[in-house]
């Protein structure tokens, strides 16, 4: 499986929630994702992290929303992932950039495996050493091919502080 890069654009409608620059060249298919962020503890908000796991429609993600995924899956399930600047983990993340006033937004690139049944995982993370799981959003990605991938509509996420360390390994 060759990786093809899932560009994410991810919005709110009252806080533009980011993740980095995305990459200088196209290295093929990508995905548009939109995110919707609700309630209050967006002063808190610092970086989003990225996992995208096999076997999507077998995870419940309302199960998967209520904590820190490191406490709920393997880090082995978890997809090798790269975002634009070359840097892989089974998880990465982004730091929170507003661009713009009216609709602020931030685009994102990452590279995930061609393949078909995942579920893509975005949790929002404190600014807090370590940081603390502030919410997340868990999205069934059906196919992932080299040829073209429709756009993403992410799940809204409701941010709800709870006392995890999210930090998910390498």
């Amino acid at each position: 499986m060759s990786p093809r890069p899932l560009p994410l654009a991810l919005l709110t409608l009252t806080l533009a929630a980011g993740c980095g620059e995305a990459p200088s060249h196209q290295e093929g298919p990508r995905f548009g994702v939109e995110l919707l962020v609700a309630q209050a503890l967006a002063d808190q908000l610092s970086a989003f992290q990225l996992v995208v796991l096999t076997n999507g429609r077998q995870r419940e993600c309302t199960e998967l929303q209520k904590t820190c995924l490191n406490q709920q899956v393997k880090q082995a399930e978890a997809l090798m992932l790269k975002d634009g600047r070359g840097v892989e983990g089974r998880a990465l993340r982004f730091p929170v950039s507003l661009i713009g006033t009216n609709a602020p937004a931030q685009e994102v690139s990452i590279e995930v495996p061609v393949g078909r049944d995942y579920a893509l995982i975005i949790e929002a993370l404190s600014g807090d050493s370590p940081p603390q799981f502030l919410g997340s959003s868990c999205n069934y990605l059906p196919e992932v091919n080299a040829t073209g991938n429709q756009p993403v509509l992410a799940a809204p996420m409701a941010l709800n502080a709870i006392a995890c360390d999210p930090t998910f390994g390498s």
